[in-house]
């Protein structure tokens, strides 16, 4: 026992350090671009990271399925799933953003900027799309270092305080999983 919890212990370091790293990443993403060659074209990338997306939250829907059918080693087996499609989400992710403009919803010229008439003609569903994406990134960025601990609970036989921790984890990230979809989806007329 002594050894899973010192175990714990520099996981849950190692946790801090990967969500350090990856906040670290998602800020630069936006300010910094890297050319790419003209004639690669990463368009297909957004609705790769939509179903990505969706997959995590269907799969984590299957691994709380599995846990309340009190298959622990079904529910393991998703739970890695889940992990894995989301390691998957979040490279592609910010490889596209670091490669590729922003796009603005609304933005139906795709020049990269939002003229009046645009704004007006998406009217008040820019703010829906808007509090929908601000609650998915916001969401994300907090829920990421908790399912790491989450995960390292469990992975260092700490079930009690895996359960209490996923009790909540487990909504929010589905939350995030199930809005990405949804927020591509509203944004997709505007991607060039």
């Amino acid at each position: 026992m002594e050894r899973n919890l010192q175990l714990a212990k520099q996981l849950n370091v190692a946790a801090w350090i990967i969500t350090g790293a990856v906040l670290a990443l998602v800020g630069l993403m936006r300010q910094v671009k890297i050319p790419i060659p003209d004639e690669w074209d990463l368009s297909f990338l957004p609705p790769f990271h939509a179903t990505l997306n969706a997959l995590t939250a269907v799969v984590l829907l299957i691994a709380f399925y599995f846990i309340k059918q009190k298959n622990v080693r079904a529910h393991q087996r998703s739970i890695y799933v889940a992990i894995g499609l989301s390691v998957l989400f979040l490279l592609s992710y910010v490889a596209y953003h670091f490669t590729t403009p922003e796009t603005l919803y609304g933005d139906l010229n795709h020049d990269g900027s939002l003229s009046a008439e645009e704004l007006a003609a998406v009217g008040t569903s820019r703010v829906w799309y808007l509090i929908l994406l601000l609650s998915h990134i916001a969401l994300a960025a907090l829920i990421l270092p908790f399912i790491l601990f989450t995960f390292i609970r469990a992975y260092t036989g700490q079930v009690e305080k895996h359960r209490r921790m996923a009790r909540w984890v487990f909504p929010v990230w589905l939350y995030v999983a199930v809005t990405g979809p949804i927020a591509y989806f509203m944004l997709m007329p505007y991607y060039p």
